[in-house]
């Protein structure tokens, strides 16, 4: 039998795969059998390295999603450098943390114009080229804040919360066109995002007691949730929000 988490003969689009969970799902799908292009400020030189020691295929695109502009010439840039695509992960991400009386219009606008505003045009780009080929799969990157509150970080909830949001609105104008739209939200993960938290030890204390699996998540715990969703196994699903938690949400 064909195996459906085959990625074999796909091509991939990461945002922020330089590191972190970026670099963990691009990796993942690139196991799979995808090739990867990636798009970032940063240059993937660690993930390039990594990826075509797997034998697969990779572009690097560089571009800051922070400003609209260069959205279409990424997806364009990666259907020319790699000759499709199949799959979009929308994970570049940013995160300020202040008291919410403190929080400034800078900090708010900085992350919802990555998390949010270009996570949606990437989509929007994307889309395009997937419907008119009929078919595509787009994994956005969710947070435990697409659910809850949080401290601390206004800007990232509300960006996070509609992640989950955009996630099921395009799943219900898409999942009849051949498209999957869905997302994994990550849990408490060892990046460089959850460096201060896992630095104050009384705070990493209390997110550890409260995760069953005792640990934090690292990017590799992502890969599996991944392929899932950027293969034919997932193709009866549409506007998931898919924990990755440890078990978070169960407490």
């Amino acid at each position: 039998m064909t195996n459906p988490f085959s990625l074999a003969g796909k091509v991939a689009l990461v945002t922020g795969a330089n590191t972190g969970l970026g670099q963990g799902i691009a990796l993942a799908l690139a196991e799979a059998g995808a090739d990867i292009a990636a798009a970032g400020i940063a240059p993937p030189t660690e993930t390039e390295a990594k990826v075509t020691a797997l034998g697969r295929r990779f572009v690097a695109i560089k571009a800051d999603l922070s400003s609209l502009e260069p959205i279409d010439r990424i997806v364009r840039e990666a259907l020319d450098g790699l000759g499709g695509l199949d799959v979009l992960v929308n994970n570049a991400g940013l995160i300020r943390r202040a008291d919410a009386v403190d929080f400034s219009e800078k900090d708010w606008d900085d992350v919802i114009n990555v998390n949010l505003k270009a996570a949606f045009f990437m989509a929007q780009a994307a889309g395009r080229h997937f419907l008119a080929q009929g078919r595509g799969k787009i994994i956005n990157i969710a947070s435990m804040l697409s659910f809850q509150g949080g401290i601390r970080v206004p800007s990232y909830t509300a960006s996070k919360s509609g992640i989950a949001g955009i996630t099921r609105l395009l799943a219900n104008e898409w999942a009849g066109r051949g498209i999957n739209v869905n997302a994994i939200a990550p849990g408490y993960m060892a990046t460089d995002n959850t460096a201060q938290l896992r630095a104050d030890e009384q705070r990493s204390a209390e997110i550890l007691g409260r995760i069953p699996a005792a640990r934090w998540g690292t990017p590799a715990d992502l890969g599996g949730a991944a392929v899932f969703l950027a293969s034919a196994a997932s193709d009866y699903v549409n506007g998931a929000v898919l924990p990755v938690d440890g078990g978070w949400l169960a407490r």
